[in-house]
């Protein structure tokens, strides 16, 4: 559900190589992915799936996208918000 208020909901899309395809335990912190960070979910979404699909051939490649607003004020953060 895209937010409709203006307010902005910081998201931070980054990824790495796994250990195991199944774990989120990365193989190098070093060498993470740090994409970027992204005013709300439906831009964070494209800049992570663009991501993925050039990994797409590496089991162990894996992306996230993280909800950095609901880290900063959990309070404030609508239920139904992704």
């Amino acid at each position: 559900m895209p937010d409709t208020s203006g307010r902005q909901l910081l998201h931070l899309v980054f990824g790495g190589e796994l250990v195991e395809p199944g774990s989120t335990e990365f193989r190098s912190l070093d060498n993470l992915d740090l994409v970027g960070m992204y005013p709300n979910y439906a831009s964070a979404y494209a800049a992570w799936k663009a991501k993925a699909q050039q990994t797409v051939d590496n089991a162990h490649m894996r992306y996230f996208i993280v909800h950095l607003h609901r880290l900063l004020d959990p309070a404030a953060t609508p239920e139904k918000t992704r």
